[in-house]
């Protein structure tokens, strides 16, 4: 979508370097958002079912206490009625009581039993109903539990989307010059092309290959005495840094096999890393890549170590 600096150009660590064209990853934001947005719904109307489940699991059981309570009025009734047919039974055996009377009792009996018994089917009847009440209120816990598990991952769908419009803005990893800019405005670019060099121009330093016969008095902190084929009249002055743990012919692609009968004696070049001293006054002068040639002050006495 956009670049904002142009090769050789100054940056600091943080500047945006590039725009990417967010468009695809904001029409993934919006969905993810909108997604986010259902299962939340959902959770909402889990939540109401839940409440909804509870309040008929309170009514039911006020429904049970009345059906048992009916059920016990009834069982007493039903249990008088017994007694007086067994009480005017004896009557009509004594003759105390006429054939009507009896049956009167006896038809009593039968209603109050039938009355009991619908009373007692009323109870199975409620607590089936009990049973379907506890059932939907765990159904509802169990919807919540699960909407609120998807929306964790419509949340990590979300912060996904919002880290990728975070990378459409690419940003300088260090402060340092543009060495080479590869990419235009309008160009495709894919995952870990490359698309700047930086150069980083606070720290500097220069690796010389020097013979393996030369080493023998070089020490770290050693003073190094630089010339640049570039500006022939500046001095710069180094220091030894480091010296490599091998020959650079070892790092080669494909490094020399000298294998026995087959052996030509080479000397042998080493990496000598040397810091440059003071790279602020040669800033605008030093350049990755230059030829130089380096003289490190390897004699005895004040010279060779003046920090």
């Amino acid at each position: 979508q956009s670049v904002t600096v142009n090769d050789y150009s100054t940056v600091k660590k943080g500047q945006v370097l590039v725009t990417v064209d967010p468009q695809e990853y904001t029409v993934t934001l919006q969905q993810a958002q909108a997604d986010y947005q259902q299962t939340l719904a959902d959770i909402q109307t889990a939540r109401a079912d839940l409440a909804t489940a509870q309040a008929n699991v309170r009514n039911v059981g006020q429904n049970l206490k009345v059906a048992q309570s009916n059920a016990a009025v009834q069982a007493s009734r039903r249990d008088k009625a017994q007694n007086d047919l067994k009480r005017d039974q004896n009557l009509y055996q004594d003759q105390s009581l006429t054939q009507k009377q009896l049956d009167d009792t006896r038809s009593n009996l039968d209603v109050q039993t039938r009355q009991y018994q619908a009373t007692a089917d009323q109870i199975g009847v409620v607590s089936s109903s009990q049973a379907v009440a506890q059932a939907a209120i765990q159904r509802a816990q169990a919807n919540i539990q699960k909407f609120q598990a998807v929306l964790n991952v419509k949340q990590a769908a979300i912060d996904n989307a919002k880290l990728r419009i975070g990378y459409a803005n690419l940003t300088a990893p260090i402060s340092g010059k543009i060495g080479r800019k590869n990419v235009v405005v309008g160009q495709y670019v894919q995952p870990g092309q490359n698309l700047f060099t930086i150069v980083n121009d606070s720290t500097f330093w220069v690796i010389a290959n020097f013979k393996e016969t030369q080493l023998e008095k070089m020490r770290v902190g050693q003073p190094v005495d630089i010339k640049m084929d570039a500006y022939p009249s500046l001095k710069i002055e180094g220091q030894v840094a480091s010296l490599s743990e091998a020959t650079g012919a070892k790092f080669a692609l494909l490094p020399a096999d000298n294998a026995s009968g087959n052996f030509v004696k080479i000397t042998q070049r080493v990496p000598v890393k040397i810091d440059i001293l003071h790279p602020e006054k040669y800033k605008n002068e030093l350049r990755a890549g230059l030829s130089l040639e380096v003289a490190v002050r390897v004699t005895d006495g004040p010279a060779a170590n003046p920090n």
